[in-house]
């Protein structure tokens, strides 16, 4: 696991910000660990950003009295500029990161990064979410994460199952073709980092961990929601307007596919896609009954389609379209958000002429209205993915591959 040209292997970067009470002991704990049971070279860096207590002094005397311990200081709060910081200036082959309580079990480090010193992946994370990974937290945090990576993945359409855990690693290389595109400094950065690395065709591997909570975290939950809301509405806008090069990433970087997609004959769309829309009929109805008590009929057949619609492009672009990849993403999730409005103004306008014939509907007899307007909206919903969202022309494959050669002979 140590790199052939005899360099350093491994620089795990512990961001800190008024940790005194627990730095000395997590370090030490962390040093004896890797001591006696990481089979390569290996570093420990204390990124301390703008703290006011003896954070620094006793950083200090780490770096003095411990072997392989470096400390590194910033006058500027933020996890995002501490590991900016650290990584930069590494000469590592592999860049990782641990959050300073050491919440996650030190056993899952080697298969954290094996896969980045054999080559075989790009980044590495921990998942709390998995389900081998085993997490003692208090429901409220428990449904707060899992709330946020549930929308993290039907919005941005991503494949990673925990952005947060503070336990990655990256290599060093594609470290240095992502940080100069993460704007995010502060707790967005991780999940800004996977998006693009995703977005631009990198593998990502995932380890189930064992993960307590640490009860003294001053993490602002709120503040930090409203922050990771904001930061997904800006990558994605930074995707669609083409500002992010994932194309050239890709090009430089990216895994391809071993052999070409084949897109599906048009008799497996149809049957693929019947798949898709029963699925998701079924989950609208049961959407629908859930909410119209509390909502109203408008408001729960508006909020039961656009939950339905949000996985059924994702599924209907992959599943029955045979379409993957970054490519076209954003501006295909758009034209899925406007046939989606097509669907609600037809299931709307179903649920406005029922009331004006009989004006104290049932439930039942709304949702068997609203059941057979979906019916129509599914069909138009096939025409139009097929002739227009998901529409290939000749033209699209021989360009794509040529601006990927070319983006490659630039690159080397």
């Amino acid at each position: 696991m140590t790199p052939s040209y005899g360099g350093l292997a491994l620089e795990i970067v512990v961001p800190v910000f008024n940790e005194e009470a627990v730095l000395e002991n997590s370090i030490r704990r962390l040093a004896e660990y890797l001591t006696h049971e990481m089979p390569s070279t290996w570093k420990i860096t204390i990124a301390d950003n703008a703290s006011t207590d003896r954070t620094p002094v006793i950083a200090a005397r780490l770096s003095e009295h411990l072997p392989n311990i470096e400390y590194r200081r910033l006058e500027v709060k933020g996890r995002g500029y501490a590991l900016r910081d650290a990584w930069g200036a590494s000469k590592a082959k592999v860049l990782a990161y641990l959050d300073v309580d050491l919440s996650t079990d030190l056993a899952a480090l080697p298969p954290l990064v094996a896969p980045l010193l054999s080559g075989h992946s790009d980044i590495s994370i921990g998942t709390r979410l998995g389900q081998n990974a085993r997490v003692s937290r208090g429901p409220k945090r428990e449904f707060i994460s899992r709330s946020y990576n549930f929308l993290l993945r039907r919005t941005m359409q991503v494949r990673f199952s925990d952005a947060q855990c503070g336990f990655k690693a990256i290599r060093a290389d594609v470290a240095k073709r992502l940080l100069p595109h993460v704007e995010d400094n502060g707790w967005f950065f991780d999940t800004e980092l996977l998006i693009i690395a995703e977005r631009s065709g990198l593998r990502i591997h995932e380890i189930p961990v064992d993960w307590v909570d640490d009860p003294d975290s001053r993490v602002d939950i709120k503040q930090t929601a409203l922050d990771d809301l904001r930061g997904m509405v800006r990558v994605t806008g930074s995707l669609v307007k083409g500002v992010i090069p994932v194309q050239a990433i890709y090009a430089e970087l990216g895994r391809r596919p071993i052999a070409p997609e084949v897109r599906p004959s048009f008799f497996g769309q149809v049957v693929r896609f019947g798949l898709v829309g029963a699925i998701s009929t079924l989950a609208f109805a049961l959407l629908y009954l859930v909410m119209q008590g509390p909502f109203g009929a408008q408001e729960a057949n508006f909020l039961a389609l656009l939950l339905t619609a949000m996985g059924n492009t994702a599924a209907n672009r992959r599943f029955t379209f045979g379409i993957s990849g970054p490519a076209k993403l954003f501006t295909q999730q758009f034209q899925g958000l406007l046939v989606f409005l097509l669907a609600w103004t037809i299931t709307s306008s179903s649920l406005l002429v029922l009331h004006s014939i009989t004006a104290d509907a049932t439930p039942s007899t709304e949702l068997l209205t609203l059941t057979a307007a979906n019916v129509l909206a599914t069909l138009m919903r096939f025409i139009l993915l097929r002739i227009w969202v998901f529409r290939v022309r000749r033209t699209d494959e021989p360009s794509t591959l040529l601006a990927l050669i070319s983006v490659g002979e630039v690159a080397r």
